[in-house]
Parts: structure tokens; C-alpha cells; sequence
């Protein structure tokens, strides 16, 4: 056993050494804030970042889809007959569904 600890080099028999190198593998792996949480976590955000300027730019395109039916009756109109099949008193609607 003597014999086994000669041979092993001197850095690895510093306290100082030692006790960074299990603070390090604690941090990298076993803490609640490990490497492999933080790469998770970054990775959600990136997702959620993405979804965020996919729904940022819905909401502008909407925002000005509605002041062009709120300015122009023509294309309300439109939109209530294509979309809400509404019509005048004194029409009949037809709808012809493809097969």
C-alpha cells in the first residue's frame, strides 16, 4: 500500500487539489444546477424565444388585418359572407362542397 502511494504525483495528494476537483464534478453533475440542466434550460429558452416572435409577428399581421376591415366595408363584407355565410334578406346562399 506504501508502495501504491509513491508512485501516485504529489498534485494529486493536495487537500486544495482535492477539494476543487469534487467541488467541480458536484457542480457539473450533482448539483440542481448540473451541466445537463443548464443545456435543458437553454434549449427551452431558445424554443420559447422562437414561439415568441412566431407569436409576436401573428399578432401585428392581425392587428392589421383588422384596421383593413374596420376601414374598408368592401372587404368586411367579404369576410362575413366567405367566412360567417352571412347574406342580405333578399338572397339565397348556395354552398357547393366537393367531393
Amino acid at each position: 500500500m506504501k508502495h501504491f502511494f509513491q508512485k501516485v504525483p504529489p498534485i494529486f495528494k493536495n487537500f486544495y487539489f482535492l477539494s476543487s476537483l469534487f467541488f467541480l464534478i458536484w457542480m457539473l453533475f450533482f448539483d440542481s444546477n448540473d451541466l445537463i440542466t443548464q443545456m435543458r434550460l437553454s434549449n427551452k429558452q431558445s424554443e420559447l424565444e422562437s414561439a415568441k416572435e412566431f407569436y409576436e409577428s401573428k399578432i401585428v399581421e392581425v392587428k392589421n388585418d383588422r384596421e383593413a376591415l374596420l376601414n374598408n366595408d368592401e372587404l368586411l363584407e367579404k369576410l362575413a359572407r366567405e367566412k360567417y355565410l352571412m347574406k342580405k334578406e333578399s338572397e339565397d346562399i348556395y354552398i357547393i362542397e366537393e367531393e
